[in-house]
């Protein structure tokens, strides 16, 4: 999917790939957060919630907004996290489409055409120094979460909006910003912005326990 073709096509294709695992990952962290106890609320608290969570899932619907389109592309799914690092993206529609984040390892799989593929983020550092800076916010790890990100959180518990800032320039060539707005226990919508304007916005609902 990546190795091949000309330099600005493998750009274009470690930038969709960043954003997928963008996506699928800060969806785990919305359908992972929990209550803090009142008074209490915080970034430290919102991470120490985070870090107790073995299993999360939810249903989401992703617009996907870009220059070269006249209207935004649109699909659903379904979204599973297994704590420490298995992560789960199914879309539904317009057509199945499986990605699955284990360990190192990214297993991609479509109907149309019908392939598997696998790639191993060791060979590519940027997208692996990206997935380990998300996974720790899975993990409740803000010191690491900080070497990677500045991260800002404004409002309170009831309202609030987490915002993620890629500090190494690389980085922001794949994302400039990843906004995750929530209120209480639970994420209402996570935006994601790329360096020249296009954006995707994701909304998860939880599944009924």
């Amino acid at each position: 999917m990546i190795s091949g073709g000309s330099a600005p096509a493998r750009r274009r294709s470690v930038r969709l790939l960043a954003l997928w695992l963008a996506g699928a990952v800060a969806s785990c962290v919305g359908i992972a957060a929990h209550a803090a106890e009142p008074g209490s609320w915080d970034l430290k608290q919102l991470m120490r919630n985070l870090g107790k969570v073995q299993t999360a899932k939810g249903r989401f619907v992703e617009r996907k907004y870009l220059a070269i389109l006249n209207a935004p592309l649109e699909v659903s799914g379904t979204l599973l996290y297994v704590a420490p690092n298995r992560l789960e993206k199914h879309t539904l529609t317009p057509r199945p489409e499986s990605l699955v984040l284990q360990g190192d390892e990214l297993i991609i799989e479509t109907t149309q055409p019908n392939r598997r593929r696998k790639l191993q983020l060791a060979q590519y550092p940027m997208i692996q120094v990206f997935v380990e800076s998300i996974r720790s916010t899975l993990a409740g790890d803000l010191a690491a979460l900080n070497r990677f990100y500045e991260v800002a959180l404004s409002g309170d518990e009831r309202s609030w909006r987490l915002l993620l800032k890629p500090s190494d320039p690389q980085m922001q060539e794949l994302v400039s910003e990843i906004r995750i707005s929530g209120s209480g226990d639970w994420i209402h919508a996570i935006e994601f912005l790329q360096p020249g304007g296009d954006r995707s916005v994701m909304s998860i609902t939880r599944d009924a326990r």
